[in-house]
């Protein structure tokens, strides 16, 4: 069972050890508020660098770059919708999130990865509905992957965490 590949902390994605964090970007991928200007500051000017030769990111798809100064190696960008009503796609293109990151990870070779709360903050998803869509994308994705060992799902805050803590894990 995929349960004990999945991990829930609340803390600093930018300060986890793992092989790659996953930035909850905007379609520009030059940096922004939240999670992804978080990420901006901490990798370093390297990274927006890197950024500007990747043409931006469509909704629901994702692109790599190096982690700079970072713990993490790798920085796996993925774009979020923005939730207007859940009428518009919104709940497929999250699940594309996390389904491209992973399939970038896997074909990077990369064996752990962390998340944060996709869409959940400006683009003002429902937590408990992206949190659904989240664990069930991934537990979908590691009961046919075997490259993955460790997905961590980061919450900044305590009620988020608590959130990612009530949602089953065993895709029953």
């Amino acid at each position: 069972m995929s349960d004990t590949k999945i991990e829930i902390v609340q803390g600093d994605i930018t300060k986890l050890k793992v092989d790659a964090i996953v930035n909850a970007a905007n379609t520009s991928l030059l940096g922004g508020g939240g999670v992804d200007g978080a990420i901006h500051r901490a990798a370093g000017p390297k990274l927006l660098e890197e950024c500007r030769t990747l043409g931006g990111c469509p909704t629901g798809e994702a692109k790599i770059t190096k982690g700079y100064d970072l713990p993490a190696k790798f920085v796996i960008h993925t774009v979020g919708p923005v939730w207007r009503g859940g009428n518009n796609n919104e709940d497929n293109l999250l699940a594309n999130c996390y389904r491209n990151s992973l399939r970038l990870a896997a074909e990077n070779e990369i064996k752990s990865v962390a998340f944060p709360a996709i869409s959940t903050g400006v683009y003002s998803f429902p937590i408990e509905r992206a949190t659904k869509i989240a664990v069930s994308t991934v537990n979908k994705f590691l009961m046919n992957d075997t490259t993955i060992e460790k997905v961590i799902f980061v919450c900044f805050s305590k009620s988020d965490c608590e959130v990612y803590k009530k949602i089953p894990r065993d895709n029953s």
